[in-house]
């Protein structure tokens, strides 16, 4: 009885048969499943083999997927890899998920609302800035959709520490030059991390740099200089293909793949939600 009334309902998930809670895809196939369900089912095919296996099969159709999507709103959705521990996942926070919008804006599109220009011309670049170690924290982990990037952080700020150092004399280079060698430093610490989206991410480096703000403050004024309205998405698919172009996943790999946040939760890609 139980079975022909989950039959009856709306795509019911295809391991409990009944209505799906939390509805979940798989990476390759679309496949729709509760997500309990369909994790359960990877730990069950995982504790058959000898090694942690980076794909697992669908049990409708039998075709190898690499990671699970969940969370999909209808504009972003959180990713999950095979290879790792679905329930020691990353969580995206409400400001990590807002950060992510703006590598879907055009980069410098928020330039004007501050003189970065002027930054680099007073030398304003040689002052400390107390808030930008947890700026790139939040940044790097919105971007890797990891909360382990402290060694990541370490690295980029010895590289930004490095070009202060090399330019604390005055008059030696010209404003356009020390800007230049900046971008060229960080985008070499950075990329091997974020890859795709490096260049976006030095420009919003630069610019929160730029706005001497605090954290809180330089994301108001910036979330209002862009007027950030609701707009449609597209559908999962055509996310989740993006998202591959930027991460593809190395067959019979262990190791947890750079995740590159096309993504946000105004525009299509893929992000957490609860």
């Amino acid at each position: 009885m139980e079975l022909s009334a989950a039959s009856q309902g709306t795509n019911p998930c295809p391991i409990c048969l009944g209505p799906i809670v939390q509805e979940s895809y798989l990476d390759t196939c679309f496949h729709k499943f509760c997500y309990n369900c369909i994790v359960q089912w990877t730990k069950v095919v995982a504790s058959k083999q000898s090694l942690l296996p980076s794909s697992v099969k669908c049990p409708l159709c039998k075709r190898e997927n690499y990671s699970l999507i969940r969370g999909f709103d209808g504009t972003s959705f959180e990713r999950l890899y095979v290879n790792q521990n679905f329930g020691n996942g990353f969580f995206l926070t409400k400001a990590h998920k807002c950060r992510l919008q703006c590598y879907h804006t055009e980069p410098g599109i928020a330039n004007a609302a501050f003189d970065v220009s002027r930054y680099w011309k007073s030398r304003k670049y040689l002052q400390s800035n107390q808030w930008l170690q947890s700026w790139l924290k939040r940044e790097i982990q919105a971007l890797a959709q990891d909360e382990d990037i402290e060694i990541i952080v370490h690295h980029i700020l010895g590289v930004f520490d490095c070009f202060l150092r090399r330019n604390e004399q005055k008059h030696v280079k010209t404003p356009e030059i020390i800007r230049e060698e900046f971008k060229a430093l960080v985008s070499d610490a950075a990329r091997p991390f974020i890859a795709a989206r490096t260049n976006h991410f030095v420009d919003e480096m630069e610019l929160f740099l730029a706005s001497g703000l605090t954290i809180e403050a330089y994301d108001q004024v910036y979330a209002e200089y862009l007027g950030w309205n609701n707009s449609s998405a597209s559908n999962i698919a055509a996310a989740v293909e993006r998202s591959n172009e930027n991460t593809p996943v190395a067959e019979g790999s262990n190791e947890s793949t750079t995740i590159i946040p096309d993504l946000s939760i105004f525009y299509e890609y893929y992000i957490g939600s609860d």
